[in-house]
């Protein structure tokens, strides 16, 4: 079974940060730069939150109103699921779906190891899958041993 530190070796531990008084612009082009759906919001070391583009989306909707120049504490989603280094991606892909959310901070000893998204996720479930398909199709078929 395919576990988050095998996925972070894949996509990497980049995880990145604003603090809770960045204003959300700023947060907003730090996420379309890197192609990223959410950042992670650290007041000094200490996690407080998540800024999602959902979050904007839905506090703009919720006030009728669109200042940017908020800061991102006025957005962000505060209460944070965490995963370990150990979970299985089915652990994660369960995680999300029951909890609606679509990224996961990864912790090890209170140590943020990295970030997964809900499509680092399924690409996994996929390309697992692809491979257990490809593996009985060969021992179906007799084909591919000895190589």
């Amino acid at each position: 079974m395919i576990t988050v530190t095998d996925l972070l070796k894949i996509k990497g531990h980049d995880v990145y940060t604003v603090s809770p008084d960045t204003p959300t612009l700023q947060a907003l082009k730090l996420m379309a730069e890197k192609n990223i759906g959410a950042v992670l919001v650290l007041d000094g070391k200490k996690m407080a939150g998540i800024l999602s583009e959902r979050d904007v989306v839905r506090q703009i909707a919720a006030q009728d109103n669109c200042n940017l120049t908020q800061p991102v504490e006025q957005y962000m989603t505060e209460l944070l699921y965490v995963v370990s280094p150990t979970q299985t991606i089915d652990d994660c892909m369960e995680m999300m779906t029951k909890k609606h959310i679509r990224h996961l901070p990864v912790m090890e000893n209170e140590k943020l190891m990295g970030m997964i998204s809900i499509g680092d996720v399924v690409r996994q479930l996929i390309a697992d899958h692809e491979s257990t398909i490809d593996n009985l199709e060969k021992y179906i078929t007799g084909t591919g041993y000895g190589r």
